[in-house]
Parts: structure tokens; sequence; C-alpha cells
């Protein structure tokens, strides 16, 4: 079977096409991840194919959840109602549990266009206000976009830190070191 990515990336595209075609790119990020983690919910889950709900509640229910607008309140902005219709979609030909992957690729796709990056950092202590600007500012001369920092603390590194931005990996952690280290002693 094709890989999730693979069958993702056609809705991504024509999901951020039609995000941005409205002006709508922050909105549909936001409800799209809402709906991921909707249909990752494993009492969720059990719905999606289950012949005994019908496609449009699902959907109904999904859309309610991720932007809390409910679907028969007429509230509904342009941007929420091609939401909707995305969802019906998806639903219609059985992808719904793709979506993760496919906020995922719509996340990527913003990024290029806004020209940032989301980077991960992993440090073994919290960084300093002092030390997150630095980074930022190496980060955004190495790949020539605004950097946004996420920071999470990982004791487990025990010092140093891990920072992540797609395959692009900077491991200075003093755990990784000391795996070297004993790599080294022990030989090949």
């Amino acid at each position: 079977m094709a890989e999730l990515s693979t069958i993702a990336r056609p809705y991504a595209r024509a999901a951020f096409e039609s995000a941005r075609a409205i002006d709508g790119l922050s909105e549909w990020s936001t409800t799209l991840a809402r709906a991921a983690a909707v249909v990752q919910d494993e009492r969720v889950g059990a719905l999606i194919g289950n012949p005994r709900v019908l496609e449009s509640e699902l959907t109904q229910m999904i859309f309610e959840l991720a932007t809390g607008v409910a679907a028969a309140s007429g509230r509904a902005t342009r941007s929420q109602q091609e939401l909707r219709n995305f969802l019906q979609l998806l639903a219609q030909n059985r992808r719904l549990p793709l979506l993760p992957e496919i906020a995922a690729q719509f996340e990527s796709l913003r990024a290029d266009a806004e020209n940032f990056a989301t980077v991960e950092v992993h440090s073994a202590r919290e960084l300093t206000r002092e030390q997150a600007q630095r980074l930022q500012r190496a980060l955004e001369r190495r790949l020539q976009r605004t950097v946004r920092l996420h920071t999470r603390i990982d004791p487990a590194l025990i010092g140093g830190a891990v920072v992540q931005y797609g395959d692009f990996v900077v491991d200075g952690s003093l755990r990784r070191a000391l795996e070297r280290m004993g790599s080294a002693i022990s030989g090949p």
C-alpha cells in the first residue's frame, strides 16, 4: 500500500490552495490541527468507518469540535464552510484517518509560503532568554528564514541540547557525547 504521506499529499495541497485563496492559512492551520487531534481520539476513531455512523454526522461532529461552531447555526464563515466541505470530502473518500498527516503537510506548505521554520529544541535545562535568542539568530542565518523555537526540557540529555528542523538535526547533548566516547573506547 502507498505510504500515508503520499496519499495525504494531494489533500494537503488542496487544503493549502483553498486556504490561501481565501486568505485563511492561519485559521485552516489551527482547525486542521484540532481536527487531527479529534480523529486521533480513540472514541472518534471507533466511529470512523462504522457503518452505523453517517458520514455527514461524523464530519459535522469533527467540524464542531475543531471549530467550536455548530454546523447548523448558520454562523460559519466562508473559510469554515470550505473547511466543512474539505472534511466531507475526506469522509467520502475514507481519508479522515489521514488528517494528522494532512495537517502536518499543510503546516510544511504554510511554512514555505510564509518563509518560517519551526525548530524543536530539546534541552537538559530551560534555556535562558539570551540563549534562546542567540540560538534563534544563528538558526535564522543558517536556514535563511524566520525561526520559531519550540523548546522542551528533557533531563535524560544530561546536559546540552538537541536541535531539530525536519531532517536537519544537531545533537549537542552530553548523553550523545558520552555514547560516542563509549563507542570509541569499546572499538568497532
